[in-house]
């Protein structure tokens, strides 16, 4: 999503100016053209030389700079960017956006572009949370700006409060994200589950899979990219939140099947990614159960059956994680449990399956069509499932 896309790279002059640097790094890394443009107190706190080094391009400070033959700077970067990108947004170049001001080589590239822009604010939470800093964020979000909130923590002051830039991770994912508004998936509503069901036992065990999340969560940032609105349904993984999608944690088979009957109310797609327990304990005991109790005998009943029970408009594509008789298993499961398409996969494959970065899968189509894909990651795979998402909901217009 971001290879050759112009980033326009805005750095105001606030302390969390050091972590654009290492966003500008991780940009250049995922392919996109990053050019960065610094307000002259950005340049007191990092060198522009260390962001030109980050992305191969020279880095604009002034209005005046030399620019190509017959090109104004601040027109040029503007017609050039497909996004413009401003970390950290301080309340000064806030309210200078807002009351339309352009008296320096930022706020002249923001009013003279159409792309559209993104902007993070960080700064001390007094700053943060007064009125006219709120009232001037509110200003740009009605005109189309995408604002990422601060969060809270530990400031550059030492105070404790809001006002501190998200994590790099979540800048990355809503700059992908408000990229791809207007790409394939634009509009639709696609619902994602992820990671291995937990069935209480008592208070403290339970009855669980291998399954890390990472299929799951590589769909709903593939969905997300490509203008989804996702909803994650998600147990609980070690796996860093997906910026921009809504997300709704839960544990049990049960807690899943009443999330997803919820949110695929309005849904176009529903894609269930997680593995699901086949069985859950009869009865959950109340306390911790002892090791001196002796032998432990549980009576285990089946779960919901998720994708059998829930029935609507939207497609479904379900998983088959198999150790055997792939292909056989996947395909009577497909017609079982009514799916539109089912993603087999052989977890016992090397760097394949539960807890890999990679996946070797085969994607079954209703219709019986059948694409034996090669390894890959699990990013990958998830595109190749968005592009028969795709395909699938051109013909249900």
């Amino acid at each position: 999503m971001l290879k050759n896309k112009v980033i326009v790279l805005g750095v105001s002059g606030g302390i969390a100016a050091y972590k654009a640097a290492d966003l500008a790094s991780k940009l250049a890394q995922a392919g996109a053209n990053v050019k960065v443009v610094m307000t002259r107190e950005a340049t007191e706190l990092v060198k522009p030389l260390t962001f030109q080094a980050l992305t191969g391009n020279p880095v604009v400070t002034g209005m005046f700079e030399p620019a190509p033959l017959s090109a104004i700077t601040h027109v040029s970067l503007a017609d050039e960017a497909d996004i413009v990108v401003i970390v950290p947004a301080t309340a000064n170049i806030i309210a200078k956006m807002a009351a339309g001001i352009a008296d320096d080589i930022l706020t002249c590239t923001v009013l003279a572009t159409k792309a559209p822009i993104v902007i993070s604010p960080a700064m001390h939470n007094n700053m943060y949370v007064n009125p006219v800093t709120r009232e001037n964020i509110a200003k740009l979000k009605t005109r189309g700006f995408t604002v990422i909130p601060a969060v809270h923590g530990r400031l550059a002051s030492g105070s404790i409060g809001y006002g501190r830039l998200p994590e790099i991770a979540e800048i990355m994912g809503i700059v992908t994200q408000t990229l791809g508004k207007k790409s394939d998936l634009s509009g639709k509503r696609i619902v994602v589950t992820a990671g291995g069901t937990q069935e209480a036992i008592d208070p403290v065990r339970y009855i669980s899979n291998n399954s890390s999340g990472k299929m799951g969560y590589a769909l709903a940032e593939a969905a997300r990219d490509r203008g989804a609105v996702v909803t994650l349904i998600t147990t609980p993984t070690v796996l860093n939140p997906v910026a921009g999608v809504e997300t709704v944690n839960v544990r049990s088979a049960k807690q899943m099947k009443d999330a997803v009957i919820r949110t695929t109310a309005k849904a176009d797609v529903l894609i269930m990614a997680a593995a699901v327990a086949d069985y859950m304990p009869k009865t959950v005991a109340a306390q911790k159960i002892k090791k001196d109790a002796g032998s432990l005998t549980l009576e285990l009943v089946k779960t919901p059956d998720i994708l059998s029970e829930v029935n609507g408009k939207f497609i479904k594509v379900g998983f088959a994680a198999e150790t055997q008789d792939l292909v056989a298993n996947a395909k009577k499961k497909l017609v079982n449990k009514s799916l539109d398409i089912i993603v087999a996969n052989d977890v016992t494959a090397k760097d394949s399956g539960f807890g890999s970065d990679s996946n070797k899968v085969v994607i079954i189509k209703k219709e019986g069509k059948m694409e034996d894909l090669p390894l890959m990651t699990k990013r990958e795979v998830a595109e190749k499932i968005m592009d028969n998402v795709v395909k699938l909901l051109k013909t249900r217009k």
